[in-house]
């Protein structure tokens, strides 16, 4: 989850401030030339590429041999029709193109991995990707799943190149087919044409791209029949809810099951901007456990260190839940007494000053504990990993200036990739791939919830999307993970979303949940990657309805 991004959209929602949608036109260079009464073609803008190659893999002692495929499928936003619309033009008797149908294309960048000798009908296929909004799938296909997996340190900062790659021992291709999806405009993926930046940038366009993206794969590589999964990350765990609900209610394709990984649905609940939201406090809540056990990992607590971090969290989200929610729901007429003895409960379980707690009113939010958990060493500590910890770049500011683990590792991650998608896949050459872009300026986090026939405005919250999806298919499974050290979504939040969750008591027994002493890239700790693989290969196995 891209931190700025989120505060520039929290300011601007709260503010009052929805971003409009434009009717597409045509004007000046845009408009065709007519013909002499045979219909016009639409103007291509991007060819599909692809190149394919073959490789192995030993998961936990299986051998895997897989092909590969790296390239783009080119998919059209929301309105676009594919058969050729003519419109008259009255005023020179002549045939010309429809204007309202939109111009913007997308070629969405992929790479997919299928196991040799398996049947595509028998075949589980999980479609991959991260979040930001705005970045590549570059960070779980290297890191996570994919056949080869780079390596970088545990908690602290990766030396420069050369960097290290191995064979994943920990691929998903022992369970699944595996795609991996880059966002409109990431990766080698470009977007071009008449307000391209409306047609792909935002909570809706990105997922209806999403959804056109894995139609067409479906159709493309004849995997209709195949068990299906979504597997998103971050802001990709919101794009899943939006996703799997537009694809099962408005295209009928019902999906196996939904994995999500350091998840956000509500974005009232996101730790780095609750002071632009006075009055609502659960973001400071369910934030509590993940500043315990950064206190407890770096060793802040005061007093003796507890044994058991499972057990130490139990009673923090107990006291989280009780006395620290009811102390905030009271606001200032909070007893001065009660005031002083929450805010020293709060100083025990996360190393904080008394007197700092205090003059936060009870509400430190996800920069300021960064920048203060471990100040006293000139530290600042991850954001989305707090293992990680850096020097902290202005001393004095409030809270943390940058992110130590996204510092620690990007440039691993960038350049194994960079090196292994030409040499190995054999795609890219001549293009530049582009890990994250910028689309803050553009994104629109209006959003269309089920059964409201227009966008919303105000904090982004897809809850409803994925209750309506589950209720709409009662058998979709839901695997939620979660890393106790992940600031950016904290652990306790996807608890927290999933247990207030619009459906029916019965549909609770869908979801399961998993976490893992690791961050938001859960993955970046091997033994947390074990165990991520481990759980989310049982989790397919038990709900792809193969032999059943």
């Amino acid at each position: 989850m891209n931190k700025a991004l989120l505060l520039a959209a929290c300011v601007s929602l709260l503010a009052g401030a929805a971003l409009a949608a434009e009717s597409p036109g045509m004007t000046g260079a845009d408009s065709p030339k007519p013909d002499t009464g045979v219909a016009l073609p639409e103007k291509e803008l991007f060819t599909a590429e692809s190149a394919g190659s073959d490789g192995s893999v030993n998961v936990e002692g299986q051998r895997i041999d897989y092909h590969a495929v790296a390239g783009t499928l080119v998919v059209h936003p929301k309105g676009w029709d594919d058969a050729p619309t003519i419109v008259h033009a009255d005023k020179d008797d002549k045939d010309v193109v429809d204007p309202a149908n939109p111009r913007a294309e997308a070629a969405m960048f992929y790479v997919a991995y299928f196991k040799k000798g398996a049947p595509s009908a028998g075949r589980p296929i999980t479609f991959l990707y991260n979040g930001g909004p705005g970045s590549s799938t570059v960070w779980l296909h290297m890191g996570a799943f994919g056949p080869r997996r780079v390596v970088t340190r545990d908690d602290s900062h990766t030396p420069a190149a050369p960097y290290g790659l191995i064979d994943n021992a920990y691929s998903l291709l022992d369970a699944s087919d595996l795609v991996f999806i880059d966002a409109p405009g990431t990766g080698f993926g470009r977007i071009a044409g008449k307000d391209k930046e409306k047609a792909f940038w935002g909570v809706d366009p990105d997922a209806y791209a999403f959804g056109e993206f894995i139609k067409g794969f479906l159709s493309k590589y004849g995997r209709w029949n195949s068990p299906k999964y979504l597997f998103g990350e971050s802001y990709g765990t919101p794009r899943s809810a939006v996703l799997v609900n537009a694809l099962e209610t408005g295209d009928s394709i019902d999906f196996n099951g939904v994995v999500l990984l350091s998840q956000i649905l509500n974005f009232d609940l996101s730790a780095d901007a609750p002071q632009f939201n006075p009055g609502t406090d659960a973001a400071y809540v369910v934030a509590l456990p993940t500043y315990a056990a950064s206190a407890w990992y770096h060793n802040r607590l005061p007093g003796q260190k507890p044994a058991d971090l499972d057990g130490f969290l139990k009673e923090v989200e107990q006291f989280a839940n009780t006395d620290y929610t009811l102390a905030l729901q009271a606001g200032s007429a909070l007893d001065p007494a009660r005031r002083q003895a929450t805010a020293e409960k709060i100083a025990q379980y996360t190393g904080l000053p008394i007197a700092y707690v205090l003059k936060s009113d009870l509400r430190v939010d996800g920069g300021q504990f960064e920048k203060n958990l471990q100040d006293a060493d000139g530290l600042t500590t991850g954001r989305l990993d707090t293992r990680f910890s850096g020097p902290d770049m202005d001393p004095l500011s409030k809270e943390a200036d940058y992110d130590p683990q996204s510092a620690a590792i990007s440039s691993a991650y960038v350049s194994v990739f960079n090196d292994y998608v030409r040499k190995d896949l054999g795609f890219g050459a001549g293009k530049t791939y582009k890990p994250e872009i910028d689309v803050g300026k553009d994104w629109s986090f209006a959003h269309q919830p089920p059964g409201i026939p227009f966008p919303v405005p105000g904090v982004l919250n897809v809850m409803p999307d994925l209750a309506s999806a589950m209720k709409y298919n009662p058998g979709l499974k839901i695997m939620v993970n979660g890393g106790y050290y992940d600031l950016a979504t904290p652990f306790y939040e996807g608890w927290y979303e999933m247990h207030h969750l619009p459906i029916p008591a019965n549909l609770q027994a869908n979801i399961e949940y998993h976490y893992y002493q690791s961050g938001h890239m859960v993955y970046a700790h091997e033994a947390a990657l074990k165990e991520l693989h481990d759980n989310v290969a049982t989790f397919i196995r038990q709900t792809d309805n193969l032999g059943k």
